[in-house]
């Protein structure tokens, strides 16, 4: 399948990697390919400057997020949550006409340090304001809810847990569970919240895993529903 992941940060990277790894050819978005390639300095999280991490790997380029969106038969939001509506107008809403978007971003505002607020919360979401937005797009919520590398590898944390979708279309739905399924998720951990509304929950977690991490001091970790 062809698939357009829009960021190159940790999660857009972790995402391309896994699915690239499984077969899949893999497009990486950004706004300005020059400008990305150009830096030297690792980011806010420490990550090496892109154009060293794509020397190790060279099969998935690097284009806009136009040239993305139309490669992409399905897209992955992998980027800031505060700057995803803008990437995702850029990719264009003729390129995601009726395609399934993957939207893995948590709009966090780090004005005030760490752990983030949430510029977005309580009565919408920001997987809301982008089906809103690309009404055309089929909008599915998932892998917000864990860093990046549990969302593509799973097996990393013992035992069940849980991995979330939610979004109006109930194909869509179902290609991103396949998705999820193919990068190790078990198909009795992924939950289905129902529509898009669900995402409210899901990107509002956030509070609790940023509170987790410092209180156990690492990321390796993720929900688990328990149920009688």
């Amino acid at each position: 399948m062809k698939i357009a992941v829009l960021g190159t940060g940790m999660v857009g990277r972790a995402v391309a990697d896994r699915l690239s790894t499984l077969g899949h050819d893999v497009a990486i978005g950004t706004r300005g390919v020059e400008q990305t390639l150009a830096r030297t300095e690792p980011d806010w999280l420490g990550n090496v400057p892109f154009a060293q991490w794509q020397q190790t790997h060279p099969a998935m380029p690097l284009v806009s997020f136009a040239d993305a969106g139309a490669h992409g038969e399905v897209v992955v939001n992998a980027t800031q949550g505060a700057a995803s509506l803008a990437a995702i107008e850029a990719t264009g809403a003729a390129n995601l006409a009726g395609k399934v978007l993957l939207d893995a971003a948590l709009p966090l505002d780090i004005s005030e340090g760490m752990p983030p607020l949430l510029s977005v919360v309580n009565t919408d979401s920001l997987g809301e304001q982008i089906q809103r937005a690309f009404p055309e797009a089929r909008v599915v919520k998932s892998l917000n809810t864990m860093l990046a590398d549990v969302m593509v590898d799973p097996g990393r944390i013992p035992g069940h847990h849980n991995v979330f979708v939610a979004g109006e279309d109930a194909e869509a739905k179902e290609t991103v569970k396949s998705l999820l399924r193919e990068i190790g998720w078990p198909d009795d951990a992924i939950l289905d919240l129902g529509g898009i509304r669900g995402t409210r929950a899901t990107e509002m977690y956030s509070a609790l895993l940023f509170s987790v991490s410092a209180a156990l001091g690492t990321y390796d970790f993720n929900v688990a529903i328990v149920r009688k």
